[in-house]
């Protein structure tokens, strides 16, 4: 059975879902998720012998928001003030997308805390702007300038709305105040470098036809990161999770049983 707790860390009241017992496992979802989007491989999981916790990170589903624009280390430290408030001394951790960027931070900045990590179609690794993106972003570092001139400030907020949209951010035009620094903040920063820095033994996990985060990608964790190993799963997109939860589980249970 899945429990819905709330706890208090740093400050903000945070919701998450705990179920099972055995190996405890630290799932953090995507961005505009919430612990939600696990339940069913939480259920899997906590019926096959783990201890699964599924937070909402702040600012997503029922947690309360950061009061100022927070970086991919402020969630990884958050994280960290997390495990240590339910007691444990060390975790499984698996991360989703942007889940998997806090993730890797974690596992970077904290490996002590660390039995495994899980990465499942991790976003984090930049690419370069096709030359339709480069145009708009020269076009927007200009805007950028002439709209921060006080006659035509008040249409920034705007204009920068309609620079995401070209590009393709939309996550960006549904979050307001804190969380739209903390957007910026996340999806500015190339996290690739970091990868041969991650010691603790890794599974990754990826669906073969995810348009969000390619599959090359996986490949390029998988080569960057010294002890890991890669699962695809066919016929799946960027949410395994949710359209095939039995498979993300059974493969997750292989991996922290060998």
């Amino acid at each position: 059975m899945i429990e819905e707790r709330q706890i208090l860390i740093n400050g903000l009241r945070i919701n998450y879902k705990i179920a099972g017992e055995g190996k405890p496992l630290l799932i953090l979802h995507g961005w505009a998720g919430s612990s939600n989007s696990w339940i069913e491989v939480q259920k899997i999981l906590a019926s096959n012998g783990f201890k699964v916790i599924c937070p909402d990170l702040p600012g997503f589903g029922k947690s309360q928001s950061p009061p100022v624009g927070w970086s991919v280390k402020d969630y990884s430290d958050f994280a960290l003030e997390f495990v240590e408030k339910l007691g444990f001394q060390k975790i499984n951790l698996m991360g989703h997308s942007f889940g998997g960027r806090i993730s890797i931070k974690f596992s970077i900045f904290y490996p002590e805390k660390l039995e495994n990590l899980i990465l499942c179609a991790t976003a984090g690794i930049r690419h370069n702007l096709n030359f339709y993106q480069r145009i708009i972003v020269s076009l927007a570092r200009v805007g950028n300038y002439l709209f921060s001139r006080k006659p035509l400030r008040r249409y920034q907020d705007s204009i920068r709305n309609i620079f995401y949209m070209i590009l393709r951010q939309r996550d960006y035009l549904k979050v307001k105040g804190a969380m739209r620094e903390t957007f910026q903040k996340i999806v500015i920063e190339d996290l690739e470098p970091d990868l041969p820095e991650i010691k603790t033994k890794t599974l990754i996990i990826w669906g073969k036809d995810d348009k969000t985060v390619p599959l090359k990608d996986a490949f390029v964790l998988k080569e960057k990161i010294l002890q890991s190993t890669l699962e695809v799963i066919p016929k799946t997109s960027h949410t395994p999770n949710l359209e095939a939860p039995e498979k993300v589980a059974e493969i997750v249970s292989h991996f922290l049983r060998s």
